[in-house]
């Protein structure tokens, strides 16, 4: 099944009901016409960083279901699949073969080697100070093999994530397997996750290296060329790095709207808001909230320095149980970057205010991504938060098969699947189309969309300070 320009929603396998059959009863029963595409977190057997840091991208975790699950949703919905290019689970086969048989082992290769990438005598302490790196101290890990040696290995991420040698043929093969596989089992698209620190070089900052970044992104497409699916390369950086995949013709993630809206609605004004939207481009994926904490320096350069900070201090204030100590090592959060909320609480659980961002969001250039724990504008999840004290689980609540059943009464979560189903049907969204942004004053906003044909148009006219809307399309109003 091709891309559709429909709502996409992420969830894990087990966030809206305990596994995979009971997702697919509510998305048939509960959001029904709002859903038309499936962004399926890791559902692969997974030792850590819930399903990021998989053993085994072959099959299906039994407690999620079976591979007939998976495609069973691919018959109704594009599906999206994570591939984790950078890393893979020290508990695979791979890693466990390595360190039992070391340099004798076909995957010895498969894993990035920290003391045979360093010439002698280093690294340095000026090295590894120029590693862009998410936390605070050199990305490796010592092992123990079988027969006692040591060696360390590049480790960016958690302690079960172990990066890749993506330079190393063994690796390549393992990549072109491993996706035509996926896509095999119904992944219209790929999202290449941690992309950006897949590539590492002496004498760089082993991120978003050029010009080899491209041949590995080059390498990945030719592997899936014959196969029509689509890759999608995860970045969270300065909106420059996405933009230029973008002028390669792939679809990129807009990370800065989460910050740009928060910042647009806390202020009231619309001038930020409507200079991004001009900017960005109509073949990518947009975002209010994913499964990780709201990026932060997405927004660089789209907000000022002193609005990054005002947006920050302003969602510590405003937001619902949003502090500080959510995002800091004490949860273990692995990124700096970002704020730990959900997106519905960094509004005060403001029901006018959320519907007010998705409604922005729907008019955005792009498709639509939508969180699952947003679809259901979900509260910060405490409990989960302190039961784990891993601080991205406050966005990441488990709903019971019957707990959707209720919040999908909510008004504001009616409102919202009107407006996903609107927004799934209505030509005037089309990618191909155009899209013309304004700023009547300094508090509104007016987006039009038209399709390619210029037969439809949809029109949206909002005000961020008293967060009053018109929406019409085609010269007749519509309500939410």
């Amino acid at each position: 099944m091709a891309i559709k320009n429909k709502v996409m929603l992420i969830t894990y396998p087990d966030s809206l009901g305990k596994n995979l059959k009971e997702l697919n009863e509510v998305l048939h029963e509960d959001l029904k016409g709002a859903v038309g595409g499936i962004h399926l977190l890791p559902f692969f057997p997974s030792t850590g960083d819930r399903g990021f840091a998989p053993t085994d991208y072959t099959t299906v975790d039994p407690k999620f279901g079976d591979w007939s699950d998976v495609e069973k949703l691919g018959e109704e919905y594009y599906l999206m699949f994570d591939f984790m290019i950078n890393h893979i689970s020290r508990h695979s086969k791979y890693y466990e073969d390595f360190q039992k048989n070391k340099d004798q082992s076909p995957y010895a290769d498969l894993f990035l080697s920290w003391d045979k990438f360093w010439p002698k005598g280093r690294p340095t302490k000026e090295d590894v100070d120029l590693i862009y790196k998410r936390k605070d101290r050199a990305p490796y890990q010592e092992i123990t093999f079988a027969d006692g040696t040591k060696e360390k290995l590049w480790n960016t991420f958690g302690p079960e994530q172990i990066d890749l040698d993506v330079r190393k043929r063994v690796t390549q093969k393992f990549i072109k397997e491993t996706l035509v596989s996926l896509i095999h089992h119904g992944a219209d698209i790929i999202r290449l996750d941690a992309f950006a620190y897949a590539v590492k070089k002496l004498d760089s900052n082993d991120f978003f290296v050029e010009p080899e970044i491209w041949d590995l992104l080059k390498q990945v497409q030719d592997d899936i060329a014959d196969e029509g699916a689509t890759i999608l390369p995860e970045i969270h950086e300065h909106y420059s790095m996405p933009f230029k995949i973008a002028k390669h013709g792939y679809f990129i993630y807009d990370f800065a709207l989460p910050m740009v809206t928060l910042y647009s609605l806390y202020s009231g004004e619309s001038n930020r808001l409507a200079a991004w939207l001009k900017k960005c481009p109509m073949k990518q994926f947009t975002t209010l909230d994913t499964h990780d904490g709201i990026g932060v320096v997405d927004a660089r350069d789209i907000l000022s320095p002193e609005e990054i900070n005002y947006t920050s201090q302003e969602l510590y204030q405003v937001g619902a149980n949003v502090k500080k100590k959510y995002s800091s090592a004490e949860y273990h959060n692995l990124d700096i970057y970002q704020i730990n909320t959900t997106f519905y609480s960094a509004l005060g659980d403001d029901d006018q205010k959320y519907f007010m961002a998705r409604l922005l969001q729907v008019f955005a250039p792009g498709i639509p991504q939508v969180y699952y724990v947003g679809m259901l504008a979900g509260k910060n999840d405490l409990e989960l938060l302190e039961k784990t004290k891993e601080g991205r689980n406050i966005n990441r609540h488990y709903y019971s098969r019957q707990e959707v059943a209720e919040e999908v009464k909510r008004p504001v979560v009616s409102s919202l699947l009107k407006l996903f189903t609107f927004r799934n049907n209505e030509p005037a969204f089309d990618l191909d189309g155009s899209i013309e942004v304004s700023t009547p004053n300094e508090n509104e906003i007016q987006i039009i969309r038209k399709n390619k044909e210029q037969t439809s148009q949809a029109e949206l006219k909002a005000n961020l300070k008293d967060l009053t809307y018109q929406v019409v399309v085609n010269g007749q109003e519509v309500k939410f």
